[in-house]
C-alpha cells in the first residue's frame, strides 16, 4: 500500500528523495531541519507512514534545532573566551563536560594532568546551580585547567543526553572553531586515566578516533570520548548532538558529516569491558566500566540510591593510580 501524493500536496508538502538516499521534504515552510534527520524515507516502515512519523520527525527535529541555534547564539555566564580561544590555538586541547560534581571534577583533573599528554584543558561548565559551577571553578583554578560557565541550558533539565550535545556543540561553534587547535578531544566528566597515555598519537594516522557505538547501519563515536584532528574536521558542519529518531545519541548527528564517509574498522579502538563496581551487587544497579586503562563511572546509570558507595568503590579502584585519601575530594549537588 502507497500512501497517494495527494496526501502530501494537502499539506503543501512534496516527499522524494534525493540521488543519496536522504529525505528533502521542501514546502513552504521549508522545515530545513529535515535534511539534518539522517533517517531516509525508504526506512519508515508503513505502520510509521501511517501514523505520520516522517513528517512528525520532520516538525520535531526543526523546533529542536532552532533551539539549539538560539542556545549557539548566548554567551558565556563567565570566562575569558578570548584568551581561551587564544590558549587552545595550535595546541591538543581536552574539554570536559562539567555538571554539578566538583569531586569528580577533581579527580579528572588531577589524573588527566598526571596521566594524558595534552597542552590544556578547558571545563565546560554545564551546572545548574551557581553553587556548583563556583567550585568547579574552584577546581579547574587548583588544578590548572581553564573554567567557562555556559550559558543556561534549554535541555538541562528535559534531557541530560540533549543538553550534553548542546554543550559540546556550543565549544565547537564559540571555542574551537575560532580557535583552530591543532587537534581536540571530548571527555565526561567520569571518566579517569589510571596509566600514561597520549590520546592524541593515533591522530597522527586518522582523522579522529574515540570509543565507537552503532545504531544500525550507522556508527559514531562516543560523546564521552573521542579525539579529533582539526586540519580534518575543521570545515566540515559538525553536530555533536544527537538524534534520536535514528538511533542515535549524543555526538551521533555527525554521522552525515563526518562517519558515513569513513570505514569504522579504520577507527583505532581500544577494549572495553562492563563490570559491578560492588561486589554481590548486580551488574545493571552498578554499572561501571574499564575503557582501555580508564575508569568509567557511568555516575547517570545504575540504581541512584548506591551512588555514595559507588563513588567509595571507584575511589578504591584509582587509589593505586595517586594517593588520595578515601573522601578527601569534595563531591558537589
Amino acid at each position: 500500500m502507497l500512501l497517494h501524493s495527494s496526501f502530501f500536496k494537502k499539506l503543501n508538502w512534496s516527499a522524494h528523495e534525493n540521488s543519496t538516499g536522504r529525505s528533502w521534504l521542501p514546502s513552504r515552510v521549508r522545515l530545513k531541519a529535515a535534511a539534518a534527520v539522517p533517517k531516509a524515507l525508504r526506512e519508515y516502515d508503513l505502520r510509521q507512514w501511517l501514523r505520520l512519523q516522517p513528517l512528525l520527525h520532520a516538525v520535531k527535529s526543526a523546533r529542536y534545532r532552532k533551539i539549539d541555534r538560539r542556545f549557539l547564539r548566548q554567551p558565556l555566564k563567565n570566562g575569558d573566551i578570548q584568551g581561551i580561544r587564544a590558549a587552545a590555538r595550535d595546541r591538543c586541547v581536552l574539554i570536559t563536560v562539567a555538571f554539578g560534581d566538583a569531586q569528580c571534577l577533581e579527580l579528572q583533573l588531577r589524573l588527566t594532568r598526571r596521566f594524558v599528554r595534552h597542552d590544556l584543558h578547558i571545563v565546560a561548565d554545564n551546572s545548574i546551580s551557581e553553587a556548583s559551577a563556583r567550585d568547579n571553578r574552584q577546581v579547574c583554578a587548583t588544578h590548572g585547567a581553564a573554567h567557562v560557565r555556559l550559558p543556561t541550558n534549554p535541555w538541562t533539565a528535559r534531557s541530560p543526553s540533549r543538553s550534553h550535545g548542546a554543550a559540546l556543540n556550543w565549544m565547537w561553534h564559540n571555542i574551537l572553531k575560532p580557535a583552530a587547535p591543532t587537534a581536540f578531544g571530548f571527555l565526561d566528566q567520569d571518566l579517569f586515566p589510571t596509566q600514561p597515555c597520549d590520546p592524541f598519537e593515533p591522530l597522527e594516522v586518522a582523522p579522529f578516533h574515540g570509543d565507537l557505538r552503532r545504531a544500525g547501519s550507522r556508527w559514531y563515536l562516543w560523546a564521552g570520548y573521542c579525539f579529533f584532528r582539526f586540519d580534518a574536521v575543521g570545515r566540515k558542519p559538525l553536530d555533536f548532538g544527537l538524534d534520536w529518531f535514528a538511533g542515535l545519541d549524543t555526538g551521533g548527528a555527525n554521522w552525515e558529516a563526518l562517519y558515513r564517509y569513513v570505514d569504522p574498522s579504520t577507527v583505532p579502538q581500544r577494549p572495553i569491558t562492563a563490570f559491578a563496581a560492588l561486589p554481590g551487587v548486580e551488574l545493571r544497579r552498578a554499572y561501571c566500566e574499564w575503557r582501555g586503562s580508564w575508569l568509567h563511572e557511568v555516575g547517570l546509570d545504575g540504581d541512584l540510591s548506591l551512588k555514595a558507595k559507588k563513588r567509595e568503590a571507584v575511589l578504591r579502584l584509582l587509589a593505586p593510580a595517586f594517593e588520595v585519601p578515601l573522601g578527601s575530594a569534595r563531591q558537589g549537588n
